[in-house]
């Protein structure tokens, strides 16, 4: 956020989400910056709400059923088929798909 009134009052403007945008390196529509800003000034101020609820005394929910969720078999269904959808890559070598190297 920047050094300007958004910092004291907890609330993006336009100016923000298009600096935020260009950290991000994502392509903005300027004209929908401020409509962008309004949106997550919503967000923030539910999460702000959110965090002014009292809890204490309020055990953590594991699941929202009462019992556990039964798991299927951990058993083979498919055939492999490794050979055939590696014929089509460009480069394999042991079963694992080779690619260029992105980061130096």
């Amino acid at each position: 956020m920047s050094e300007n009134t958004s910092q004291t009052d907890n609330t993006l403007t336009a100016h923000d989400v298009e600096k935020i945008a260009v950290l991000g390196r994502l392509a903005l529509d300027e004209s929908k910056a401020a409509e962008y800003a309004l949106s997550l000034n919503n967000i923030l101020s539910l999460m702000q709400a959110l965090q002014r609820i009292d809890t204490t005394g309020i055990e953590p929910l594991k699941s929202p059923f009462e019992h556990a969720q039964p798991l299927r078999a951990d058993v083979v269904t498919e055939p492999n088929q490794r050979e055939a959808y590696q014929a089509v890559a460009p480069a394999t070598q042991d079963g694992l798909y080779l690619v260029p190297r992105v980061i130096e």
